[in-house]
């Protein structure tokens, strides 16, 4: 079994209740629930059989503890999370709004989180890592940009690979070095995961079979289209292959994405041809909307193949 491995912001999540709910005013919250996109990623390729892994931080405190929890219970590789006590785990505070987009405020720079670096642990996670998979989001600081430029580093230079999922978030990308780093980490990928328009902001082709195509002659082996409830399209050496994704009740989007790619690289490590990595994938995006919180919705093999089976028959989700 090929082992996986990521690094990045873990945090808590705390959701606003009502749609169109506004955070300058008081109004009622739930969570906190386990989250990070880094996180939630490590946390589904390991609920699907993966040897996975995460380089990260918490504060010593009940949110990373939560996080710690769940994690553990998935069977994720906790042995390079770092504790570090008196810095707060970092948090995320979402609302919702009536059009479908979401507003965030975030503590990660001034968090545990911020605070990510290559320990001896870290160190050891990578130095045993046959892939390394980049979240976009783990670039927001040069700190931890630079643990993620390591991975890299570690893992192509013992001929492994490297998956990125550039998961932009409108108030992350204006950081500063962070266009360049997303740069940086697409000319070291072998899969790249973009949701839906990311595709276009890495390239100046127009269409879709376009930009993929021209991504895979700058040398990215597979380009992986997020779509969401209208499936996913794969485009590598050998063509485009696309699937439907699946009408089910959504609940809570966040993480959708995250669970999606980490069960197609895992099930792409694992040597599953592009259809059946595929199907998987869009069967966790989908679980993944039908529970609030970020990892509630998280699946297991069985199960993912189980909702195939159900879809397949039929059935209802």
């Amino acid at each position: 079994m090929k082992r996986l491995a990521t690094s990045g912001e873990i945090l808590v999540e705390i959701m606003a209740e009502r749609i169109g709910q506004s955070f300058l005013e008081p109004g009622p919250l739930s969570g906190p629930f386990p989250s990070g996109a880094p996180a939630i990623f490590i946390a589904q390729a390991a609920a699907l059989g993966a040897a996975a892994g995460l380089i990260g931080a918490v504060g010593d405190d009940a949110f990373g503890q939560v996080n710690l929890d769940r994690l553990k219970r998935l069977g994720a590789d906790v042995s390079a999370i770092a504790v570090h006590p008196g810095w707060p785990t970092g948090s995320a505070f979402v609302a919702y709004q009536p059009d479908g987009s979401r507003q965030f405020v975030y503590n990660i720079l001034h968090s545990a989180a911020g605070r990510i670096a290559l320990t001896p642990e870290a160190e050891r996670m990578l130095a045993e890592a046959d892939h390394f998979h980049v979240m976009g989001t783990a670039l927001f600081a040069e700190a931890t940009a630079e643990v993620a430029r390591a991975g890299i580093a570690a893992v192509k230079a013992r001929g492994g690979t490297v998956s990125f999922d550039p998961n932009v978030r409108a108030e992350t990308f204006h950081l500063p070095g962070m266009r360049e780093a997303l740069d940086f980490v697409l000319g070291q990928a072998d899969v790249f995961l973009p949701s839906g328009e990311e595709l276009f902001l890495f390239t100046r082709a127009r269409g879709e079979a376009s930009a993929a195509a021209e991504l895979i002659a700058r040398g990215v082996r597979a380009v992986v289209v997020k779509k969401g409830a209208a499936g996913a399209a794969l485009y590598d050496m050998e063509g485009r292959t696309a699937v439907e994704g699946f009408a089910v009740e959504e609940v809570d989007p966040t993480g959708a994405g995250d669970c999606f790619g980490a069960a197609f690289v895992s099930r792409w490590l694992a040597g599953d041809p592009p259809d059946r990595a595929l199907a998987l994938a869009n069967a966790c995006g989908a679980l993944a909307v039908t529970r609030r919180g970020p990892m509630e919705g998280i699946a297991t093999l069985a199960e993912a193949e189980a909702f195939l089976a159900r879809q397949s028959a039929g059935g209802v989700a």
